[in-house]
């Protein structure tokens, strides 16, 4: 009797992602291939979705502001391209500093309508941001399973004490991912 495949959502905050990977010394995510490192996450289940969170960079009239408005445009295009859905919070700037706002919660409710629609077996979470702690404990109390996705240079213990299964990446893990330019 063959076995029907689970069915896996992924979520990958954004900002935690990249800055995870430019510790490890990866820093352009136009190079990194999207789709085959959901695809690896994922294993031999059924991708229903794959959705990577972060904050809208609004352009504030400077050249600094416009730049990042640029890449972030051109990254949202890569992902439509690899077919990652994306969640915009937005930045709010504090005493010079900006600070994502909204895209936590957006992870958490979208990880709570996989649950409570039933339209996950496994949950594949990339981040260590301990404030999806009580939407992964309301996942895993109605029978999902929660794989926290950390990174080994700067784990999370309370996602790996709290989730069902823990991946934790290295350099050579992601380096699979950094697409090779072309040689002009």
């Amino acid at each position: 009797m063959k076995k029907n495949k689970s069915r896996c959502t992924v979520f990958i905050d954004g900002s935690n992602f990249y800055f995870k990977l430019k510790e490890l010394g990866f820093r352009n995510l136009l190079e990194f291939d999207f789709s085959g490192f959901v695809k690896m996450l994922a294993g031999k289940d059924k991708i229903v979705s794959a959705t990577y969170y972060v904050g809208k960079i609004r352009t504030d009239g400077t050249k600094r502001t416009k730049k990042l408005f640029d890449a972030q445009q051109k990254l949202l295009g890569k992902l439509r391209q690899y077919k990652i859905r994306y969640a915009l919070g937005y930045l709010m700037k504090t005493d010079g500093k900006y600070h994502e706002k909204g895209v936590d919660v957006n992870i958490a409710v979208d990880m709570l309508v996989a649950t409570y629609e039933n339209l996950s077996d496994r949950l594949i979470l990339v981040s260590s941001d301990t404030d999806l702690l009580p939407a992964i404990l309301k996942a895993k109390e109605k029978g999902k399973k929660v794989e926290y996705i950390g990174f080994s240079h700067k784990a999370s213990v309370a996602m790996v004490a709290n989730c069902s299964k823990s991946r934790l990446l290295d350099e050579e893990d992601l380096k699979l991912f950094v697409l090779k330019k072309a040689k002009d």
